[in-house]
């Protein structure tokens, strides 16, 4: 084709010319603006569409989002209010006392997370929503950003691929409830940005900077990020460099940008890598590849589905990547080298050793298709490659708009696919393909734009809204906070008597997170960080639990409320049940005084060191005047004394695991076990004698501190004189505690002091293993920046940043 017909189809703008870095940075900002804005406008018109919270009544928490992630924003927010009992180190709420630190680091260190504090806390649900609508709009305006850092062109068209790539399918779809991921969203541009400037030797304190921030605020979506831009910026050397010294030298520049930004970020890193060794280990399975159907319907709009890509970028943007290789406007070798790298990632998301490449080694549970976001982008940077050297011509065009109509036939098979996306891809093809080819007339360039800018938005808002349907029809869903949260609330914080005593905030949960979302110092908690020592513990002793053991569920019995010092329990009716409670420190005998069994009754006992629980009179009757207490882990149905109330007991293994349930105190032979579905194949009756333990609380209570003084990450507790055995601390034995100068020891799960019998006081602290070790390779890291730094500025290479 003559050179004087590609130039006819050079999209005429000044950017695209060698202007002044002003006009440059001009362009930038705008592009990053109408990027964000139409991501704006999408996410939200989609979500008001849905009709879901905060435009209508439907519930927008699903699953992790109600389960852990608003809850931790809530504690944030008593965080920064000076509200919430402990610190950045350790939290008191949650799991009678845990490592904070590592929870900080997966779920709350984004920038963006700091913003919920400007909201009142019974709108943390409104501000989890805003910085999650911030968190996509910041996306694409870092990748307008970069694209317009790569390659001159129009700064609204860069806008409008911003925009596609926030909008992509697994960012509306899946990280909309996994806020956290959205950091790897808005890192992966700004990545590769970073390259950009390794690539041109320019502002290497900030590039280490952007490093650290970025693996700091998710280190999990970071990491895949990296990988995505060390991928964008060697197609960049190979294109634009020549010389094994000269790449060299780039790649090398971009490897110690990145290593010395991920040093920065170890303080949070190393204990965060160390929890997740120590936590309970959940749910492993073996990836298996989707089929290539529902692969390609993900590429349509209004697709939902919990396990497969969504690579959905908008059908405007999804022409440019398929016309690319029939553009002749680009030299063959670019065409082969960005085309090829997307379609190499696409088949690295369905290949087993890649798919654990890009996920660390280790299939994730549930959405094994979390890197998809890297691929969106790459598709988003190989279609401005192609655009910025000039509209596609008539013939590239229809070869892509080809190769996405087989895409779509295969599709014809799964199904992932509606007629409402078949339909919003034909119309959005239809009209992408019209527009592109427009804008080469002047008259028509506005129209042309405003078209392409319509169809993506009228299929992001539909892909948010099937989104939505697909979540509430498959996933479970939390309310936002409402009166029933500000009940539960103000009768916690009116009950509270911390250290003195714990405030639980009972059965049943409105989260797995209940502590940090409505107060008090209970035993429920939910994380990828759940200790393994505490849910084993708490299993032991008979707790419930979801999520195959790491959400662990409070434990509402009088046993366990006295040895963790429970002295206040929040029931359903609203109500506050006081109950007899040991202090946070207690003294026992010295000696191991065995291990737990199969039967959380005789294990309680273990740890009590008294006899409290009798076996029934007969079978399935308790004698008149004791409790009754049903363990039958596995049972999912209702049980009762006859005459009693019926209790729900939530047994589904492996997933689910029902608590210890009280049915009430026994009338004797009126008050025989009654299963209202077929007996479960384990379960166990046992009959608690109140006095028994009354006497048994009352004995340990005389040999118990005196007085507990609590620090942020810490305590000191008072002993009578002459104390000797073992002083036991009722949190769990972490690691990271230390007690009166050597590392703390466990009895029973729980964190113990040996006592020689002269000391009269036992001082604990804790401290998340690894933190010393990563403020270290930070350490050294500013060290290492700051010679480089010093090194360029004395070498004549303009400012370090």
């Amino acid at each position: 084709m003559p050179t004087s017909q590609l130039a006819q189809r050079q999209i005429p703008d000044r950017s695209a010319t060698r202007a002044p870095r002003g006009a440059g940075r001009a362009a930038g900002v705008s592009g990053a603006v109408f990027a964000s804005l139409v991501t704006a406008v999408a996410v939200c018109g989609g979500d008001a569409v849905a009709r879901v919270f905060p435009y209508g009544g439907r519930h927008r928490s699903v699953n992790d989002l109600g389960n852990q992630f608003v809850p931790f924003h809530a504690h944030l927010w008593d965080l920064l209010h000076g509200r919430a009992e402990g610190g950045l180190l350790f939290n008191w709420q949650s799991g009678y006392g845990t490592s904070f630190l590592p929870d900080f680091g997966t779920y709350l260190t984004s920038p963006f997370a700091l913003l919920v504090a400007v909201f009142p806390r019974e709108d943390i649900d409104l501000a989890v929503y805003v910085v999650t609508v911030l968190k996509m709009t910041a996306a694409a305006a870092a990748m307008a950003w970069l694209l317009l850092g790569q390659r001159r062109g129009p700064w609204w068209a860069a806008g409008l691929l911003g925009a596609s790539y926030a909008l992509c399918g697994w960012s509306v779809i899946e990280a909309a409830y996994n806020p956290m991921w959205l950091d790897g969203l808005v890192a992966f541009p700004l990545l590769c940005l970073t390259g950009e400037w390794a690539l041109r030797g320019r502002r290497p304190v900030l590039g280490v900077l952007v490093v650290a921030v970025g693996w700091t605020a998710n280190f999990y979506t970071a990491y895949m990020a990296t990988l995505g831009a060390a991928l964008v910026l060697v197609v960049r050397v190979v294109l634009t460099r020549e010389g094994v010294r000269e790449r060299a030298r780039v790649v090398g520049r971009a490897a110690v940008t990145t290593l010395l930004g991920i040093g920065l970020a170890a303080p949070v890193l190393v204990p965060l890598f160390l929890s997740t060794k120590q936590a309970y280990p959940g749910w492993s399975k073996e990836f298996g590849p989707v089929p290539w159907s529902d692969f390609f319907a993900r590429l349509l709009p209004a697709t939902y589905s919990f396990n497969s890509p969504a690579v959905f970028v908008g059908t405007g943007t999804l022409l440019l990547v398929a016309a690319l290789p029939f553009h002749r406007a680009l030299p063959v070798r670019t065409r082969c080298w960005w085309a090829g790298l997307v379609a190499v990632v696409a088949l690295s998301l369905q290949w087993e050793p890649t798919h654990l490449l890009w996920h660390l080694f280790a299939t994730p549970n549930g959405s094994a298709y979390r890197q998809t976001f890297v691929l969106a982008g790459l598709a988003v940077i190989a279609a401005w490659t192609g655009l910025a050297a000039g509209v596609p011509g008539v013939r590239a065009l229809a070869a892509g708009a080809g190769l996405l109509v087989a895409a779509a036939l295969w599709a014809g098979s799964s199904a992932l696919v509606t007629p409402w996306g078949y339909a919003l891809f034909a119309g959005g093809l239809a009209v992408a393909a019209a527009a592109w080819r427009a804008l080469d007339r002047r008259r028509l360039r506005a129209a042309a734009g405003g078209l392409l800018a319509a169809v993506l938005v009228a299929q992001a808002a539909a892909t948010t809204a099937y989104g939505h349907k697909g979540k509430l029809a498959g996933l479970d869903d939390y309310p936002s906070w409402n009166t029933a949260h500000t009940a539960r609330a103000r009768a916690l914080a009116g009950a509270d008597g911390w250290p003195a005593y714990r405030t639980d905030a009972g059965r049943p949960a409105l989260s797995g997170n209940d502590p940090v979302l409505l107060g008090g110092e209970g035993g429920s908690y939910y994380s990828s960080h759940t200790p393994d020592v505490f849910t084993r513990t708490m299993t032991a002793l008979g707790a419930g639990s979801t999520s195959r053991g790491r959400s662990v569920q409070s434990l509402d019995n009088p046993v366990t409320d006295a040895l963790f010092a429970v002295g206040a329990r929040l029931k359903p009716d609203g109500t506050v049940a006081r109950a007899e409670a040991l202090p946070l420190v207690t003294v026992r005998p010295a000696g191991e005084p065995g291990a737990y069994g199969d039967s959380p009754f005789a294990n309680q006992e273990l740890l009590l060191g008294a006899k409290v629980y009798e076996d029934p009179v007969a079978p399935g009757v308790c004698r008149a005047g004791t409790e009754a207490f049903l363990w039958a882990p596995e049972y999912n149905a209702t049980a009762r004394l006859t005459g009693g109330r019926p209790f729900k007991l939530n047994g589904n293994p492996p997933k689910n695991r029902a608590a210890l349930q009280s049915l009430g105190l026994s009338r004797g032979p009126a008050s025989k076990l009654v299963f209202d579905r077929p007996a479960p194949d384990r379960w166990a009756l046992s009959c608690l004698d109140g006095a028994r333990l009354h006497a048994a609380v009352a004995g340990l209570r005389a040999k118990a501190a005196t007085a507990v003084r609590v620090t942020s990450s810490g305590l000191t507790a008072a002993l009578p004189p002459g104390s000797a055995g073992t002083a036991v601390v009722a949190v769990p034995a972490i690691a990271g505690w230390s007690c009166d100068g050597r590392p703390g020891q466990s009895r029973l799960g729980l964190l113990a002091v040996p006592l020689d019998g002269r000391s009269t006081t036992v001082s604990c602290a804790f401290s998340p293993p690894g933190l010393p070790a990563g403020a270290a390779v930070a350490g050294v890291s500013v060290l290492v920046l700051a010679g480089l730094a010093l090194r360029r500025r004395r070498r004549g290479g303009g400012a370090a940043v």
